[in-house]
């Protein structure tokens, strides 16, 4: 679309009041009835569409450029050379966005959860992550309303498919009481003004005149302000960076684990969501860019990791270089859990072929069985678990100024 500028500035969440009775049918105590029974302000988020002047001043906009050159650089690494751990970081955001949320798990429970295994709901409801993720960047060549539905349904249509398909109906916000919004942190725009406003965030992502990764950052703050969604906001908004990032061609190979770089301190990201709703959009871009650095450095030591490994297992793999012993192991370092019957899928080998491929990575110390019985047994790489886990452990641990 063409995009005729009109010079807007950028402008401040402002408030409307708006009156809460509780339902009926909702068991709420008397004396809570009464605290959250009345009028309270919910949140109008301004229009942004049509703003010129993004308000980063220079030293903001050049760190953004910086952080732009270096996904840029890190993506075409990640096209080539590093092309087989692109699926592990990839999960590895998926992990990183949920911990945002406290939702935790091991890589793998993580990868176990991947092939059907439901033990451990949370893992469950990362792998959704990943694929709300996947959706993103799928969908990153029309990122329009239909797709920002379908995002969130990737995410949570397994568990609450009655929150899919199309914008809350109901008043949200970020905590305060179950009973009503009265007190909460942050009250989101009232459900009758989310389909015009993200109309008009749809019409800012898809200018062509703004610096990508400023206009990124901006469209994830402005989707988190306007909270279209009962649930899963915060996920689907992080997946958004990414669309986003593919959609303006910063990427074309990898997802950047930003979320990763987040983790370092989450109370400065949510910070800077606040002083966006206050008007200084700045604030988003900095603290993202910054992540990006720490992240992109984080994935880096995570394939010095992995590499390592692979090299230990050229050592210890006593095999013909083409036998399928070495291509299960060029598999695990993007599934690191494998069952004979997935593996004969992947491989195109005959069960013989495959069990004897796992069997041989067992006797190297490569494979370890962590679940089933004989016929659904599964296998593990630990140690590429062991590097996925010290990615995981990193990003908190920078918080702290520790290496």
């Amino acid at each position: 679309m063409v995009h005729s500028p009109n010079h807007g500035t950028w402008s401040a969440v402002s408030y409307e009041e708006r009156s809460w009775v509780p339902s009926e049918t909702s068991l709420v105590p008397r004396s809570r009835r009464r605290e959250h029974t009345g009028p309270y302000l919910a949140a109008v988020s301004p229009a942004i569409a049509s703003i010129d002047d993004l308000g980063l001043g220079d030293d903001t906009a050049a760190l953004a450029e910086e952080a732009s050159a270096e996904i840029a650089r890190f993506d075409a690494e990640m096209g080539s050379e590093l092309a087989p751990f692109s699926a592990l970081i990839l999960r590895s955001e998926s992990a990183a966005s949920s911990r945002i949320e406290q939702l935790t798990a091991s890589a793998k429970a993580i990868a176990l959860a991947e092939m059907g295994d439901q033990t451990e709901p949370n893992a469950t409801l990362i792998v959704a992550n990943t694929r709300a993720i996947e959706a993103a960047i799928a969908l990153s060549d029309r990122l329009d309303e239909e797709a920002l539905i379908d995002m969130q349904a990737a995410l949570i249509g397994g568990s609450h498919p009655e929150w899919t398909g199309r914008w809350r109906q109901e008043q949200v916000w970020i905590r305060g009481s179950n009973f009503g919004p009265h007190g909460a942190e942050y009250i989101a725009p009232h459900h009758d003004r989310v389909p015009a406003a993200m109309a008009d965030l749809v019409e800012f992502m898809a200018r062509e005149d703004l610096p990508a990764f400023a206009q990124a950052a901006i469209a994830h703050a402005q989707f988190e302000t306007i909270h279209p969604f009962p649930d899963g906001n915060g996920r689907t908004g992080r997946s958004l960076v990414h669309a986003l990032l593919r959609s303006k061609g910063l990427t074309r190979n990898v997802t950047v684990p930003t979320s990763a770089g987040l983790l370092s301190d989450t109370g400065a990201y949510f910070d800077s969501l606040t002083a966006y709703r206050c008007g200084r959009p700045a604030a988003i871009v900095e603290l993202m860019a910054n992540a990006t650095f720490l992240a992109l450095g984080n994935a880096r030591q995570l394939v010095v990791d992995l590499r390592t490994i692979q090299a230990d297992w050229e050592d210890r793999i006593g095999a013909r270089r083409h036998a399928a012993a070495w291509r299960l192991a060029e598999r695990l370092v993007r599934y690191p859990v494998v069952d004979s019957p997935t593996l004969q899928a992947a491989l195109d080998v005959s069960a013989p072929t495959a069990n004897g491929a796992i069997e041989r990575l067992v006797e190297a110390g490569v494979l370890t069985k962590v679940s089933g019985n004989y016929r659904n047994r599964k296998w593990a790489a630990n140690e590429v678990f062991a590097a996925l886990d010290g990615f995981a452990q990193r990003a908190p641990r920078r918080a702290l100024g520790q290496p």
